[in-house]
């Protein structure tokens, strides 16, 4: 008898928005081979129905939700979680701790849930003071209901032992390692430095943006990323491609082979992420053989370790760092090949696959839903 599993909280199958999205595209189809019913929810419009990847043994369900960037995750959280509590599936994948809010109406329904808690949104720039308090209060619905979590680094496992009373199984985000890529055209392999970025400030993108002029006069630069909203970030990129002709504002790349060719040709990848565990574009870059300079926090430092340049998030910082990387050749293939095995080694999606179809068959196995919930209640909740 096959096994069902809801995913809820991405921007849908197949999706290319962002890391939650990457892995669902992997995910989606490893546990339909393994004989899972997937479902995975998600909004119109925002899915990539032609893709060639498509498998079409992942069942895609739209619902509706408002599209705002302070209520879509929390609306589409609802309808997604109301469709699936009608649903019943044997099990629920659930994103983004803003939806541990609707996780006692999936626990009423009697639905195991794993819940993904990725980064401390409350901590990201972008959101204002009640965006906070919303992610802060669902991170703790989520330490309270969810029946297990996921956290993608040590570092945010930690975090949650700390601030909620809750453990949870560490599963990262995985690359794919592919094959030798023809360098993107009119770039030139190694003698490129290159960005790929959501543009918020916790990505250090106004800091890269301000190194980018200076480094623009000696190396051409390529900027992958937008905001998704427009926004001064986008117009400061715009103006700066504009201006620099060494400089390529490439907006979002969806087309996969051609962000690993940027990745794999590279001469210094610049990571500045700074908000979240385990990020699935430093895994991405690690196993395409990105020499990275990366912004120097305890997560890019836990999946990195020796192999990447770390810097501080300031303009000179950054061109500093980025300039070591570009002119010192043996450091670029030591790098590259540093960050390459560190990827084979831990972050590959076979590996973060299994881990995720092991835990979803221990709770369907064991259909003990509320078993943590009960030792977090009685336990209480600390706070941070």
């Amino acid at each position: 008898m096959s096994k069902s599993v809801a995913i809820i909280g991405t921007r849908g199958y197949p999706s290319y928005y962002g890391g939650f999205e990457t892995l669902v595209r992997r995910l989606g189809p490893y546990l339909a081979e393994e004989g899972w019913d997937v479902t995975v929810y998600g909004r119109p419009g925002a899915v990539k129905t032609e893709d060639p990847m498509l498998d079409s043994r992942v069942s895609s369900v739209m619902t509706k939700g408002l599209e705002t960037k302070s209520l879509s995750t929390l609306s589409y959280g609802l309808t997604s979680s109301l469709s699936a509590a009608r649903r019943k599936p044997d099990v629920a994948l659930i994103m983004n701790v803003a939806n541990g809010y609707w996780l006692p109406l999936l626990r009423s329904r009697g639905i195991p849930t794993v819940v993904n808690v990725d980064g401390i949104e409350w901590e990201r720039a972008k959101w204002g003071t009640n965006a906070k308090r919303v992610f802060r209060g669902g991170a703790r619905l989520t330490a309270k209901y969810a029946s297990e979590l996921v956290c993608d680094s040590h570092e945010i496992r930690r975090r949650w032992q700390h601030g909620f009373g809750r453990d949870g199984v560490f599963i990262p985000y995985g690359g794919d390692a592919p094959d030798r890529l023809p360098v993107v055209e009119g770039l030139k392999s190694r003698e490129y430095v290159l960005i790929v970025a959501r543009f918020v400030p916790e990505n250090t993108v106004p800091e890269f943006l301000e190194a980018a002029r200076e480094l623009s006069k000696k190396w051409n630069v390529v900027i992958v990323g937008s905001s998704g909203y427009g926004g001064e970030l986008d117009l400061a990129a715009k103006k700066l491609a504009e201006e620099s002709p060494r400089v390529q504002w490439l907006g979002h790349v969806s087309d996969d082979k051609k962000l690993f060719s940027l990745w794999q040709h590279a001469g210094a990848y610049f990571h500045g992420h700074s908000v979240g565990g385990t990020n699935p574009a430093l895994v991405q870059a690690m196993a395409c053989g990105a020499p990275t300079v990366a912004r120097d926090t305890v997560y890019n430092r836990e999946v990195l370790s020796s192999a990447g340049t770390f810097v501080q998030p300031d303009c000179g910082s950054i061109i500093a760092g980025i300039g070591r990387v570009m002119t010192d050749r043996n450091w670029q293939a030591e790098s590259a090949a540093a960050s390459f095995q560190r990827a084979q080694d831990l972050y590959t999606w076979e590996r973060v696959c299994r881990g995720y179809e092991d835990l979803l068959l221990r709770l369907v196995d064991s259909n003990l839903p509320a078993a943590r919930t009960e030792v977090a209640e009685n336990a209480g909740l600390a706070d941070e």
